[in-house]
């Protein structure tokens, strides 16, 4: 009697156990099947370049935010006045800012015979003063008219220049508390720092929390640079251009194809701004609407 019990007791124990180990199983397929419909699509907060009179517009079109440049809002050829009014628009809009390109003109040199760091370090100071008061981010130190190397002069001497500037700055990033991208470009704008490796040597040699690196995809699609080097140098990027290696056309323009370097960014986690950089448009608002469009799209599928 006891081993017909002990028989019917282990054959149940197969038998359920089998069932419960087939729900497990079962389970497991549709908890994984489930995780892979609700798993959110990539997406990063996504503006574009221009004059903050497009506000609404972007806004509309499904921007983040809008990227200006330090000259048009923060440090206006009309003076203190016009950045008043800059200021006023700001807050009546509520679309932020979150980032400026073009720092210094090309008449300022970080670097040469010509440099002059003290005028240099009195329009950052401004213009980093006045992005806190705008609540933005970032101010973008590209400027690649200012740090072209003239010809004969020492390529040692200049990096040494421009790393000596730029540890300056750092300082003023930390008392405003808005970050410094150093952003390569492409050797059709400068013949100094033109690869992300390049712009991690000046952020390493500053190691400054406010003192970061940009990650543009248009320069790196000039230079030949692959995806690869946005995984190798993530953990410096904290701002992002893009644009069609051809002529600098918003994406979908020319249908150029980021997904790569967009999946780089998905690979490092990348969650902060991919700005569309572009100077001429054939129809601003046709385009740029394009644009956001097309780099939706493309994350959605990396």
């Amino acid at each position: 009697m006891n081993k017909t019990i002990y028989f019917l007791s282990r054959r149940n124990f197969i038998i359920n156990s089998t069932k419960t180990a087939a729900g497990i199983l079962a389970g497991s397929a549709v908890s994984d099947a489930f995780s892979a419909v609700a798993q959110p699509q990539y997406s990063i907060p996504l503006g574009v370049f221009a004059a903050y009179g497009k506000a609404d517009f972007l806004r509309e079109s499904g921007c983040a935010y809008i990227e200006e440049s330090v000259a048009g809002f923060l440090i206006p050829a009309d003076g203190d006045p016009q950045y008043q009014k800059n200021l006023e628009q700001l807050k009546l809009e509520n679309f932020p800012i979150r980032s400026y390109v073009i720092l210094l003109p090309g008449s300022l040199k970080t670097l040469g015979p010509d440099a002059n760091h003290e005028a240099i370090l009195q329009r950052t100071e401004l213009a980093l003063k006045r992005a806190k008061e705008c609540g933005s981010q970032y101010i973008v130190f590209g400027s690649g008219a200012s740090r072209i190397i003239p010809d004969g002069f020492d390529r040692n001497i200049a990096k040494a220049q421009h790393i000596e500037l730029t540890r300056k700055m750092a300082p003023l990033a930390e008392k405003y508390g808005v970050t410094i991208a150093v952003e390569p470009l492409n050797r059709g704008e400068t013949n100094f720092i033109n690869s992300l490796a390049e712009g991690v040597e000046i952020v390493d040699a500053v190691k400054s929390p406010k003192v970061k690196l940009l990650c543009d995809i248009y320069h790196m699609l000039k230079e030949d640079e692959p995806a690869t080097e946005i995984v190798k140098y993530g953990k410096h990027i904290v701002h992002c251009h893009i644009a069609e290696k051809e002529s600098r056309t918003p994406p979908g323009v020319k249908g150029d194809d980021f997904r790569a370097y967009l999946g780089a960014l998905k690979k490092i986690q990348y969650k902060g701004g991919l700005s569309i950089e572009c100077f001429t448009y054939t129809d601003f608002e046709k385009e740029a609407r394009k644009g956001v469009e097309v780099l939706k799209q493309q994350l959605s599928e990396v």
